[in-house]
């Protein structure tokens, strides 16, 4: 509960998971059915740059700011185009008004037809999300414990969408409660696309859990990795993951694409590189 992404808003890891989780939206927007978003740990859905937290770490500056500076090929501009048109611009620094968070990224992404389940517990960011996101008919935010709503809130009545299960890491047995609780999610909803984002420190603790994973899905899963540099003898958070169940046709194409691309403009040091493995791991 102590937790404040405010202070990393739009730092590297963000950037990996939010461009990642725009191009599985735009994919499964191709169909004109319906789908469900379910977000199981929101935060407040938007982050303000310019503030106090920010402002302390400024951790956006080798994260967000790179990447608005950056040049992209068409090719790159393409595949992050649905993502950053929910940024908006950024000013000389490379810094957007404010950090669209992944509810806020979803909520703009999202057309008409499709809904929005967003779930956090802190007493604080609940409501805070709610003023972030205002009045929309698609959506509803909860105040209820991620792992509790991931599986309350599935399958839904859509039977199509995403899962995105992005915690803390707070707990020294946030992996097994994280594994645990997809491995009761996807029994009941075998079909859905879930997109669970971790740290990466300790290999042998991020490779049992994919092994784990892999067991669940039967190996239909997409390991994506971003490491901007080697890891920190003070346990400082330089590489992340998001393993991805049921990915959609043509993602691991596109990683192999941009995940390369950021690698190289995220980097701070020897060390950094990216990962992409596709099951059975």
């Amino acid at each position: 509960m102590n937790y404040r992404h405010a202070f990393h808003a739009g730092n590297f890891a963000d950037v990996f998971k939010h461009a990642i989780l725009a191009r599985i939206l735009a994919y499964l927007m191709r169909k004109d059915a319906p789908l469900r978003y379910l977000d199981t740990h929101a935060g407040v859905g938007r982050y303000d740059l310019a503030g106090d937290e920010a402002m302390r770490t400024g951790e956006w500056r080798d994260g967000i700011a790179r990447v608005m500076k950056a040049e992209r090929s068409p090719e790159i501009a393409a595949l992050l185009a649905p993502w950053l048109k929910t940024l908006g611009p950024g000013d000389e620094e490379g810094k957007p008004e404010s950090y669209t968070g992944s509810p806020a990224l979803a909520q703009a992404m999202l057309r008409k037809q499709d809904r929005l389940t967003l779930c956090e517990l802190h007493p604080v960011d609940i409501e805070k999300l709610r003023l972030a996101m205002g009045r929309d008919h698609r959506m509803k935010t909860l105040a209820i414990d991620g792992y509790i709503a991931l599986n309350a809130f599935v399958p839904p009545a859509e039977r199509r969408g995403l899962v995105f299960v992005d915690p803390p890491f707070e707990a020294v047995d946030e992996f097994d409660r994280l594994g645990k609780a997809f491995a009761s999610a996807y029994a009941k909803w075998p079909t859905g696309v879930y997109a669970l984002w971790h740290p990466v420190k300790d290999a042998h603790i991020v490779n049992d859990f994919y092994r784990g994973l892999a067991e669940v899905c039967d190996g239909k899963l997409l390991r994506l990795e971003l490491a901007v540099a080697a890891p920190s003898p003070d346990g400082r958070l330089v590489a992340n993951g998001l393993a991805i169940i049921n990915p959609p046709f043509m993602l691991a194409q596109e990683a192999r694409v941009l995940l390369p691309w950021l690698g190289k403009v995220l980097a701070n040091g020897p060390g950094a590189g990216v990962r992409i493995e596709q099951g059975p791991l």
